[in-house]
């Protein structure tokens, strides 16, 4: 994926849309951070169904969550 600051993509969008042709996906970074991704449709789609098999499949999952902290009036414990 090609990363492209927002600043850089308001100033030249078609710049964008030109590197999502050829690169592929085109991360969009708001203070360096990724904040927005422009694909062609043709990727969404594929994408999409990739990921829509991937979470109905019946494969084992290990899941082991952090502990999260309990809330009580107000304070963490």
């Amino acid at each position: 994926m090609t990363p492209i600051d927002a600043r850089d993509f308001r100033r030249d969008p078609s710049a964008a849309l030109r590197a999502a042709d050829v690169a592929g996906p085109v991360v969009i970074t708001d203070r360096g951070r990724p904040a927005y991704v422009l694909s062609r449709y043709e990727h969404f789609v594929a994408r999409g169904r990739s990921l829509a098999r991937q979470l109905t499949a019946d494969d084992d999952i290990e899941f082991a969550p952090d502990r999260t902290m309990r809330v009580e009036r107000g304070r963490a414990s």
